[in-house]
């Protein structure tokens, strides 16, 4: 039996507090990433309060009004997997600092805009740089936590954020735009941005798992422009019909660059988006489930923010409160669907819950009428959706880049997010589209110069895209029940990755 030494309870302490110490670093990383987070996902729905007064400020059209939403998303969504893959090659910590000093930068020069185009281009601005920020914030909590159950808390926190981000949004662009001007819904980001950049420098250790990789240039062609082809697209729906060619001719174009750039993948030296990352059965399942989040989520956000402020009368700041019950319920079931639920009974029960609780809520918020109130036709609903997403999202980004090789973590993040973010694009306008011919097909078996008809006819449309956004769910429930594996995942010792501080 060997002797101990004299030193060995001292050393034992100091290993003790070595990995305290490292333990609370990892939870201070997690609040600098969540910070940094927030300010990218509310920044999809912080402005759209403000765009009237934007709008009347620097008078632009209503048919130009889409583009300050749309450049947001098409630069977001079309550059992610590059900026996923610059994390990787390049180190997460340089990509995570450039990505909050770019936003930053690009907020201020949106609060400052003089016209229309300035504004645009500031937005535009804003996805390509968040397009780099939100992979490389994904992928350091990817790395840093290492443990099952500090995994699931901090994705519980992560998974939150991502699905209240929005409401969290609309609340701040309703308080800003009231209290000041609409102009500090941009200027918030960078004081946001300050809080991100100084802890981000001082606890972030900087590592580059795939540093002897290369670039994948026409990877990174082939996928952006077809990212972009897509979503250019679907927002086309919105301003044009369904036969334009400005609509179906990009979605087509769209999808011919995805499947060319599948191809390519299977043939690259450097792929930028690894196969072996998608074939995953339980993380394939995990990206639709984000996707079809993505898609149902804006039947709740985009037109019950239009029912609240024009058919009940709210205030901006009054829209964002009422959407708080939402983010309440969504906050509490993240932690209780990550850390008690998923370690027990997996996802294949845990997901489809999720998707059939939300299913049931946006159902029950059609029964809304033109003198409805908000505390029994819409709080109660609010809440039973927040319980659904609250089981769906933390679970299903927490599988999407669990396991995968510390090499490929900014790209699975990157994945996670460009599915989010082209969930939302479609469903924005599939709903939009969906909800418009509701409203014409009303008014044309009514008396169109009746205010009453008038006000029925938007009630019509908003239910149509809650009834869609309802159906959506429900094919997330069957999806993902039938594609999850049973029982609880065990993550892959040699493709876990590695903490890196």
């Amino acid at each position: 039996m060997p002797q101990k030494t004299l030193t060995d309870g001292p050393r034992t302490g100091a290993l003790a507090k070595a990995h305290a110490e490292d333990s609370g670093k990892r939870w201070w990383i997690l609040a600098i990433i969540a910070v940094a987070q927030l300010m990218v996902v509310l920044d999809a729905t912080i402005v759209n309060i403000a765009l009237p007064s934007a709008q009347a400020d620097l008078g632009f059209s209503d048919g130009s009004r889409q583009w300050i939403v749309t450049a947001y998303a098409l630069a977001f969504a079309s550059l992610l997997l590059l900026g996923g893959r610059i994390a990787d090659l390049f180190g997460r910590k340089p990509a995570f600092l450039v990505g909050v000093v770019g936003f930053a930068a690009a907020s201020a020069l949106g609060g400052a805009a003089n016209g229309f185009t300035m504004l645009v281009v500031a937005r535009a601005l804003q996805g390509a740089f968040g397009a780099l920020l939100a992979p490389a914030a994904l992928s350091l909590l990817n790395t840093t936590f290492t443990d099952a159950r500090e995994r699931a808390r901090a994705f519980s926190v992560y998974g939150a954020i991502a699905g209240a981000g929005g409401a969290v949004g609309l609340l701040l662009g309703g308080v800003l735009t009231d209290a000041l001007d609409w102009r500090w819904t941009l200027y918030v980001n960078v004081a946001i941005a300050v809080v991100a950049f100084v802890g981000g420098w001082v606890l972030l250790g900087n590592h580059r798992d795939a540093a002897n990789a290369k670039l994948d240039v026409p990877g990174t062609v082939l996928v952006a422009s077809g990212l972009f082809s897509l979503v250019y697209g679907f927002s086309n729906a919105e301003t044009h019909d369904w036969g334009s060619p400005l609509t179906w001719g990009f979605l087509i174009a769209g999808g011919l660059l995805l499947a060319a750039f599948a191809w390519w993948q299977t043939r690259a030296a450097h792929p930028l988006l690894p196969l072996r990352i998608l074939l995953d059965r339980d993380r394939g399942a995990s990206f639709l489930a984000v996707l079809i989040t993505g898609a149902g989520m804006f039947g709740v956000f985009l037109f019950l923010t239009y029912y609240l402020q024009l058919n009940l009368g709210f205030s901006p700041t009054k829209t964002g409160v009422a959407f708080l019950p939402m983010v309440g319920a969504l906050m509490v079931t993240a932690q209780l669907g990550s850390t008690v639920l998923m370690p027990r009974i997996g996802p294949k029960a845990v997901i489809p819950l999720g998707f059939a609780i939300a299913t049931a809520g946006m159902a029950w918020l059609t029964g809304i009428g033109v003198g409805s109130h908000y505390v029994s036709a819409v709080l109660p609903q609010l809440i039973v959706i927040g319980v659904g997403l609250g089981l769906v999202m933390p679970t299903a980004m927490q599988l999407a880049t669990g396991g995968v090789a510390a090499e490929d973590a900014g790209v699975a993040s990157a994945t996670v997010n460009a599915m989010q973010q082209v969930g939302g694009s479609i469903g924005t306008a599939l709903l939009n589209t969906l909800a418009a011919s509701a409203a014409t097909d009303y008014l044309s078996g009514h008396n169109p110069a009746s205010k009453l008809v008038q006000a029925q006819a938007t009630i019509e449309s908003y239910t149509t895209a809650f009834w869609w956004s309802a159906g959506f769910f429900a094919a997330g429930t069957v999806i993902a029940f039938l594609l999850y594996r049973r029982g609880v995942p065990t993550q892959d010792a040699e493709a876990a990755p590695v903490v890196h501080m």
